[in-house]
């Protein structure tokens, strides 16, 4: 994925807080004091359900076990370094037993092709943290091309989105004295040159929009104060988001401001003749990156004949001039109902177009010479899934990961595109012929076919008791897609365990329209799609309610709450992380207000009509029979505020209901900062599976 993808990627996810289950007197919170989030009652109620947790669990029989089998597989120095490109180093970030925090490291080209490359250590995020006295998680670099000695590295205090900017020179491995420097906040930067920097951070009062993020873009030149630097852009209090988009390239240097007035819609300014001029694209569109004079999006309307999600090019001085015809644009890529586009990655002369069929990988490679496209598809691959792991602006150089759910992730290597060797393979953690891997479809409420892998034991017996796990997202189209299977999922797989993933609507399997097909009025599609291949693996045979558990994190901790809570007899075990589940508040905290696309406004009484009849938290009821429920968070998670899981697992427990709670005091929205905290975390969950499933 690309730089800009991971940008929207990191702004994917939601906070909030919660109401009553009464829709008359929903005002009326008794827990609201739990979303004081370093509140003393609420750490102190936090802490005593952390306590019984461990107690429960961390003391079982096999938990020692389970833990050290997962920490050795997560701090093994048998994984794949993956790779990014600067000029002519290959970086890479690393974390093993040695290395807690992490280093950020480089080595040559030649040397990374080894077996063991010749690593030099950029940065020990380790002595760095120790030296300062600070709690630093990596939130990574960004450094200037062609040469990439200089470098924007953002540091987090525990993990929060919320980093703090520092200029870095790679040459001397220092901070930069009196360089690039801004404190604390949400905040996205790019370089336009060594000498200046387009940001968006906090600038002070009236300078952050309703959702939290920075309204401003500003050009900041070295040593000019942050605060005083001049406003190239400012956005409403309501828009989304305002992003820097800058472009350095052999070809062209370009930047400006990507506005969001909502979510899913953007609009692209470009700096031209001294002044910020709109672009003439669609509202729903993604923006790629530049190449040559063209600009390459995708869509999400139909646009001048375009289908929804087409891979085009525009001519930059057509848009500008807001003078695009269907005859300027050239398309690289229309989907079918099967296929659509997953990332696009921009070489020096060469583009590199990721799409799915039917959620299986493919690679194109497209070149324009002239006025004439050369297209030709990546082959000799060994494995069914295709990602673009690594290229750069600056050559053709890139890297293709390639991956199955029982074949190992491998990477593949080429200097041009035209022949890639594999380089590098990650050991095989199982035997494969032991499992079966299938894809199934399930009939939804509505009639629509909905994909899911199943993975077993090649002896499993259909006799409707096997402990089967199902795990979905459904959301913000993400997609679910095949990977090596993790030692979470291994160490279920080897207990005798059934592992289901569900590519149900929300998500983007099927492009933008499997996406769109569940938002606001039709969010119930998502569950109804999730409860229809519950149902099928119970009909089917492969296990029962009794042995059935699911499991769901940000967005899908949504899903299973809402599932839960409406089909609470088909489950019988429900891992919720870091979950949104209180829909009437949403919108309140943080970035909350920037996903009002996707659920709908609950402020507004038509939308909350729809909203009410799924939202967790005000659907819980003390006269049903429920599941218990396993809900954990962090207490430094500034995107999914933890209110949510605790409020919800208090008002479960006053009701009279069984819960399990955990919540870690660092870690962000991914609740761990370490192995350590992530292998701790996974076993107490494969304990509790163990618990409800196996009995």
């Amino acid at each position: 994925m690309n730089r800009l993808g991971l940008i929207f990627l990191i702004t994917i996810i939601i906070n909030a807080c919660g109401m009553s289950n009464n829709d008359d007197n929903k005002m009326k919170d008794p827990y609201l004091w739990l979303e004081d989030v370093e509140g003393k009652e609420a750490l102190q109620w936090v802490e005593s359900q952390n306590e019984l947790t461990k107690e429960r669990y961390s003391q079982a029989e096999t938990f020692d076990e389970t833990y050290n089998y997962l920490l050795d597989d997560y701090n093994s120095v048998d994984r794949i370094p993956f790779p990014s490109i600067r000029g002519q180093y290959i970086y890479n970030f690393w974390r093993d037993k040695n290395n807690i925090r992490g280093i950020w490291r480089r080595t040559s080209l030649e040397s990374y092709q080894n077996d063991a490359p010749e690593w030099e250590t950029i940065i020990d995020v380790d002595l760095l943290a120790n030296e300062e006295n600070k709690n630093w998680v990596w939130r990574g670099a960004n450094c200037l091309g062609p040469d990439f000695k200089k470098c924007l590295v953002s540091l987090s205090d525990g993990g929060k989105d919320a980093s703090v900017l520092r200029e870095y020179d790679i040459e001397t491995k220092t901070f930069v004295e009196d360089g690039f420097f801004a404190p604390e906040a949400k905040q996205y930067s790019d370089w336009i040159n060594e000498d200046q920097v387009l940001i968006a951070t906090d600038f002070g009062e009236g300078t952050l929009n309703e959702s939290g993020y920075a309204r401003q873009v500003r050009i900041w030149n070295r040593g000019d104060n942050l605060l005083s630097s001049e406003i190239l852009f400012e956005g409403g209090y309501q828009d989304i988001f305002s992003f820097p988009f800058s472009e350095i390239r052999p070809d062209g240097n370009y930047f400006g401001v990507l506005e969001g007035p909502t979510f899913f819609t953007k609009i692209l300014h470009l700096y031209s003749n001294d002044k910020l001029i709109k672009v003439d694209l669609p509202l729903k569109v993604d923006i790629y990156g530049t190449y040559q004079n063209l600009l390459l999006i995708s869509i999400a309307e139909e646009w001048l004949g375009f289908a929804i999600g087409s891979l085009l090019a525009v001519n930059i001085e057509d848009a500008l001039a807001q003078n695009i015809t269907s005859k300027s644009v050239k398309m690289l890529f229309e989907p079918t109902d099967t296929s659509f586009l997953r990332s696009v990655s921009i070489g020096k002369d060469q583009i590199l177009v990721n799409t799915l069929d039917n959620i299986k990988g493919k690679i194109t490679h497209f070149k324009k010479i002239g006025k004439t496209w050369f297209e030709s598809n990546l082959r000799g691959f060994d494995e069914d899934m295709l990602s673009i792991s690594a290229s750069d602006s600056w050559s053709n150089i890139a890297f293709i990961g390639s991956e199955s759910f029982t074949q190992p992730t491998g990477l593949y290597f080429s200097k041009d595109s035209e022949e890639f060797k594999k380089i590098k393979s990650l050991p095989r953690k199982f035997d494969p012929s032991v499992y079966e891997v299938n894809q199934f479809f399930s009939q939804s409420k509505d009639g629509t076919e909905i994909p899911y892998f199943q993975i077993s034991r090649n002896d499993m017996v259909l006799n409707s008791s096997n402990p089967t796990l199902l795990y979905g997202y459904g959301g913000f189209e993400i997609s679910l897609t095949p990977s090596y299977l993790s030692a979470f999922s291994r160490k279920w797989l080897d207990q005798g365990g059934v592992y289901v993933i569900a590519n149900i609507r929300g998500g983007g399997e099927y492009g933008p329209k499997w996406h769109q097909s569940a938002l606001k009025a039709n969010r119930q599609r998502a569950y109804d799609d999730f409860i229809s291949i519950a149902e099928g693996l119970i009909s089917k045979g492969v296990t029962s309610p009794k042995n059935l558990g699911i499991r769901g994190g940000s967005n899908g901790g949504l899903l299973v709450g809402a599932v839960v809570t409406q089909r609470p007899d088909l489950f019988n075990a429900v891992i919720c992380a870091v979950p949104l589940l209180d829909m009437y508040r949403y919108d309140k905290l943080l970035a909350g207000a920037s996903w009002v696309d996707e659920y709908g406004d609950p402020d507004n009484e038509d939308e909350w009509e729809f909203i009410k009849k799924y939202s967790p938290y005000q659907n819980v009821f003390p006269n049903r029979e429920y599941p218990e429920i396993y809900f954990y968070t962090s207490t430094k998670d500034d995107r999914v505020h933890p209110g949510h899981a605790r409020k919800m697992a208090k008002k479960m427990l006053d009701q009279g209901h069984k819960i399990i709670y955990y919540e870690n005091v660092e870690g962000g929205h991914s609740a761990a900062s370490n192995y350590e905290q992530s292998a701790f975390m996974s076993a107490l969950q494969l304990e509790y599976l163990n618990d409800k499933l196996k009995k």
